[in-house]
């Protein structure tokens, strides 16, 4: 019996942040090494490599997900939204991200990304939250620096500025 070898690559194609693109992958990589090493999307990071912690959560065809539990392979043909994608131009902040400044809502920063990404996509669902829908978005991400009520403020004062545009 003939053993094919696993390091075939395979060409990806999709969007991310709305831009074309292109590449190849392992059958067995993970789309949280796809993203920082062959493409250079570095925003996206990796935490616990079991979906626990939250700090790879993105966007994929407008559902959340772990970039750690996804193999890059599946993405093909889809539309992923990372952190990345989140500021409206290079040189400003999108209003949840400059929330997050104004309150002193990251430290560290690790999973600051996964973390803007689940409020990005809840507050664009639910404009008007309340503090224990806030806390509830929350408890899928880990943060062992802040202790969430600096993000939890950013949250609902960028909800509140969403609103009032």
């Amino acid at each position: 019996m003939t053993h094919l070898p696993s390091t075939a690559h395979h060409p990806i194609r999709f969007t991310l942040n709305g831009k074309s693109v292109e590449g190849e992958a392992e059958p067995r990589m993970l789309l949280t090494d796809f993203l920082r090493q062959s493409i250079g999307a570095t925003g996206t990071h990796v935490g616990c490599e079991h979906g626990v912690c939250g700090a790879c959560t993105i966007e994929i065809d407008g559902m959340l997900g772990r970039a750690c539990l996804t193999l890059a392979v599946q993405i093909d043909g889809c539309d992923l939204r990372t952190v990345e994608g989140l500021a409206p131009a290079m040189d400003r902040l999108g209003i949840l991200q400059a929330a997050f400044q104004r309150n002193h809502a990251l430290q560290c920063g690790f999973c600051t990304a996964g973390i803007l990404i689940s409020l990005d996509h809840f507050l664009r669902r639910h404009p008007s939250p309340n503090e224990s829908e806030i806390r509830d978005v929350l408890s899928g991400h880990l943060c062992r620096c802040t202790g969430y009520t600096p993000i939890i403020k950013a949250a609902l004062e960028a909800a509140e500025e969403l609103a009032n545009q």
